[in-house]
């Protein structure tokens, strides 16, 4: 049984949206030499013919943007967990040339794995029509519905824009750092159901069948503290007979950590614009959207450009995540055998 921790952390990742909004350090900016190198990669992987997922780095000499790499990583891990880049050129691509653009980034800062049962390294974030519910296997990713705050999977997610869409879709990023914090102040037995089991809906998504997997929301492990959450799946999981009902606690617990993430000033919200790109831990930051509606027509569609990625200087992960859908990859990618 994990001891749970049930004290505040002093820790970089520990932050509130109000203020993080009156900075700017968070946001970098391609300058137009950058943009022009990038261009050029592009170009170049795209005269060759290259398989978008075989493109290494090498394939895609960005040396300019060494620092703006360095710098992304250590905010990543470490630091305050996202990053918002700005100025990828994305009006004068192809859709498959911003593909090009997104992977090649990519290769800079880690290693991509995959985000469903496929094994798709490349997710479209885009409305199919299909409303959550519809099926057993449709995720939120694929619907215009609001989206809670969540976690996604590997390290962390990059998340480039390519269209906005006609009305709503702001992306709203919390430290969830600081929700544990204010849990703790005002409940720490709550923190502590937090990081108890939970079943967890897997949406079709794990290769080995199976339904649902059992894991803590947050977890100490190592000097850090993690969080995985998908909340809906967890309600979902609920549809299963042979899944154990969640108690009073555990929904208190939840309710408690959603109503902390909306208190004013929590979140940080972000108007994502073609050519952004936004780079978040997955282990302190959780994410999520307001709905949206596209114009009428199919080329103004919202549009967004998923990767997952295991990064070098990632955390010691806890041995369960070695056992799920989100991070069974990376833990392979980097935990020692």
């Amino acid at each position: 049984m994990r001891e749970p921790l049930t004290t505040a952390l002093d820790d970089p990742a520990a932050w509130r949206g109000d203020r993080m909004a009156a900075r700017a350090d968070w946001v970098l900016s391609l300058d137009g030499a950058m943009a022009a190198e990038l261009e050029a990669a592009v170009a170049a992987v795209a005269a060759r013919g290259t398989d978008l997922f075989a493109i290494t780095r090498d394939d895609f000499p960005l040396g300019r943007m060494r620092r703006h790499f360095e710098t992304m990583l250590g905010e990543l891990e470490g630091g305050r967990g996202f990053v918002l880049l700005k100025g990828l050129p994305v009006a004068r691509w192809s859709e498959a040339e911003t593909r090009i653009a997104l992977w090649g980034l990519g290769t800079h800062l880690g290693r991509p794995v995959g985000q469903d049962v496929a094994g798709s390294l490349l997710h479209d974030v885009r409305d199919t029509g299909r409303p959550f519910g519809s099926d057993e296997s449709i995720r939120y990713f694929q619907t215009n519905h609001a989206i809670r705050l969540h976690t996604d999977g590997g390290d962390i997610f990059v998340l480039g824009c390519l269209r906005g869409g006609a009305r709503g879709g702001r992306t709203l990023v919390v430290s969830a750092v600081e929700v544990f914090n204010e849990i703790v102040r005002s409940r720490p037995d709550l923190a502590a159901v937090l990081q108890e089991d939970f079943w967890v809906d897997a949406r079709g998504q794990r290769a080995d069948g199976a339904r649902c997997q059992v894991l803590p929301v947050y977890t100490w492990h190592a000097g850090h503290l993690s969080i995985l959450l998908k909340a809906e799946y967890i309600y979902s999981a609920q549809r299963f007979e042979d899944v154990p009902r969640l108690t009073g606690r555990q929904a208190e617990a939840l309710e408690l950590f959603h109503r902390i993430t909306e208190e004013p000033g929590m979140a940080l919200g972000l108007e994502l614009r073609p050519g952004d790109v936004l780079l978040a831990s997955n282990h302190t930051i959780v994410h999520g959207r307001t709905a949206f509606e596209d114009a009428p027509g199919a080329a103004d569609r919202r549009h967004l450009l998923r990767l997952w990625l295991t990064i070098p200087n990632g955390r010691p992960l806890p041995p369960h995540y070695a056992d799920t859908r989100e991070y069974a990859e990376t833990y392979r990618q980097r935990m020692p055998a």
